[in-house]
């Protein structure tokens, strides 16, 4: 199960989750709104190098490079 980054869109409030499916629904453990995924934290290759200009979102990434 990963382990991902939310952020509340209602208060603000970031916070981490284990999740069974990248599409579950997610509701924030302060106000209980649905919470969006947060692509904030350092992104890392296989090899564990640090990526160059990556977002952290791969639906709109053109690859790790």
């Amino acid at each position: 199960m990963p382990l991902l980054q939310y952020r509340c869109p209602a208060c603000g409030k970031t916070f981490e989750e284990l999740v069974k499916k990248f599409t579950d629904e997610i509701h924030c453990p302060a106000c209980g709104k649905t919470a969006e995924r947060c692509y904030c934290g350092a992104m890392f290759t296989a090899t564990g190098k640090k990526t160059q200009k990556c977002s952290g979102n791969c639906s709109t990434c053109g690859g790790c490079k």
